[in-house]
C-alpha cells in the first residue's frame, strides 16, 4: 500500500467510520441505562457525539502542525503528564469512580492523565531513540537504561490508582519500540521475566485480580458474581449469531450486561449486527493498523518512523486486549476499544494520536528509507 492518497484517506475515514458506529451503539446500548439513571435516555449519545466532533476538529487541527514540534516538546510533555498523575493522588483531589482514583475534575469537566501519559511517553520515547546512534542503542546504559528511567516513574504513579491494564499498555509499547530500534533480545528477554515476575506478585498482592484470574479460567464457578458479565458477553455473542438481531433490538444491555456503553460495547455490536459486525469492526481496525504500519516504514526520518510506530501499536494493542477480554481470551482489564467505546478523554486522545499519523504521512514520499 504504497499510494499516499489512499493510506492518507484511509486514515483520515476509517477513526471517522468507527467514532460514527460508536456513537450509534452507545446509544444503543446505554439509552435504558441513561434514562433510569439521569432521566435523559440520550445522555451518554449527546456527550460522546460531542467528545467526538471535538476529537475530529483536534484531529485535522494537529495534522496540520508539522510532527518535528511533538519532538520539541517532549520532555516538557512528559514532566507535565507526570505531574498530572502526581497530583491525582492527593487526597481530595482525585475524583475516584469504582474504585480507583483515575479522574481530574475541573469545573464540569474531567479527564484522565494516564490517557495523555500514553501519548506523552509514545512521543518521549521516539525522541530519545531517534537521536541515538544505532550502534550505541545496542549498549544497555545508552539504549535502555535512561528509557526505563522515563517509562517506569509513569507506570508506577499508574499502578498506583490503580490501573494495571494501562501500565501494561505502555510497557508493551515501550517493548515494540526498544524492539524496533535494535535493543539486544538478551536484554529484552531479561526485561520480560522481571516485569512478568513483578506483574505476577502484583497480581497475588491484589484479591481481585487474583478473582478475575480464576474468573477467566472458569466463569461459569461463579456465574451470579465476578463471573456475570464474561457470561452475559458470551450470550450477547452467541445471541447475535451470522446478522445479528437487528439495531437496538439486543437484550443483553437490559441491565444484564453492565454497564455495555463502555469497554464490553463490542458483545452489543456482536448481538446487534452479528458476527458481520464484528467482523466489519475488526477489519477496520486492521485496515488503520496497515495504514500506521506503513507510514511508519516511509516516514522522513527516524522520529516520524517510532512515532507512527509507537501510535500504531498503541491503538492496536487497545484494540486487540479489548476484544480478547470481551471474548474471553484475556482476563478482564478494563481497557475500551478505541474509537467506539463510551469515554471523552479516550476518543479524544486518540483522535489527536491519528492526526499526528497523518502529520507524518502528510511528509512521506512513499520511497522505502534506507
Amino acid at each position: 500500500m504504497n499510494n499516499k492518497n489512499l493510506t492518507q484517506n484511509l486514515t483520515i475515514f476509517i477513526p471517522i467510520i468507527m467514532v460514527g458506529l460508536g456513537i450509534i451503539m452507545i446509544y444503543s446500548s446505554s439509552s435504558i441505562f441513561a434514562a433510569e439513571r439521569f432521566n435523559d435516555n440520550a445522555y451518554f449519545f449527546k456527550k460522546q457525539a460531542l467528545f467526538g466532533i471535538c476529537g475530529i476538529i483536534c484531529m485535522f487541527l494537529v495534522m496540520k502542525i508539522p510532527y518535528s514540534f511533538f519532538n520539541k516538546i517532549a520532555y516538557p510533555l512528559w514532566f507535565a503528564c507526570l505531574s498530572l498523575l502526581i497530583v491525582l493522588l492527593i487526597p481530595g483531589i482525585g475524583t475516584k469512580v469504582g474504585g480507583a482514583v483515575r479522574w481530574l475534575r475541573l469545573g464540569s469537566l474531567s479527564f484522565q492523565p494516564s490517557e495523555m501519559a500514553k501519548l506523552a511517553v509514545i512521543i518521549l520515547l521516539a525522541s530519545s531513540l531517534s537521536k541515538k546512534e544505532a550502534s550505541k542503542i545496542k549498549t544497555f546504559s545508552i539504549g535502555i537504561l535512561p528509557h526505563l528511567i522515563f517509562v517506569l516513574p509513569v507506570c508506577f504513579l499508574i499502578i498506583l490508582q490503580p490501573d494495571f491494564g494501562t501500565s501494561f499498555i505502555i510497557l508493551s509499547v515501550f517493548f515494540t519500540l526498544l524492539f524496533s530500534a535494535g535493543v539486544p533480545f538478551r536484554y529484552l528477554s531479561l526485561m520480560t521475566i522481571i516485569a512478568g515476575s513483578t506483574g505476577t506478585l502484583l497480581i497475588a498482592c491484589k484479591g481481585y485480580r487474583i478473582e478475575r484470574l480464576l474468573t477467566f479460567l472458569n466463569p461459569w464457578e461463579n456465574s451470579t458474581g465476578s463471573g456475570f458479565q464474561i457470561i452475559q458477553s458470551f450470550l450477547a455473542f452467541g445471541s447475535g449469531g451470522i446478522w445479528g438481531t437487528g439495531l437496538g433490538r439486543g437484550t443483553q444491555k437490559l441491565f444484564y450486561l453492565p454497564e455495555p456503553h463502555t469497554d464490553f460495547i463490542l458483545s452489543v455490536i456482536g448481538e446487534e449486527f452479528g458476527f458481520v459486525g464484528v467482523i466489519t469492526v475488526t477489519i477496520l481496525m486492521l485496515m488503520l493498523i496497515a495504514c500506521g504500519i506503513n507510514i511508519a516504514m516511509h516516514a522522513r526520518d527516524m522520529f516520524g518512523t517510532y512515532l507512527a510506530l509507537g501510535i500504531t501499536s498503541l491503538i492496536g494493542l487497545q484494540a486487540t486486549i479489548n476484544m480478547s477480554v470481551v471474548m474471553g481470551l484475556l482476563p478482564t482489564k478494563g481497557i475500551p476499544l478505541p474509537f467506539i467505546s463510551y469515554g471523552g478523554t479516550s476518543l479524544i486522545l486518540n483522535l489527536i494520536s491519528v492526526g499526528i499519523l497523518l502529520s507524518i504521512s502528510r511528509q512521506c514520499n512513499f520511497k522505502v528509507r534506507k
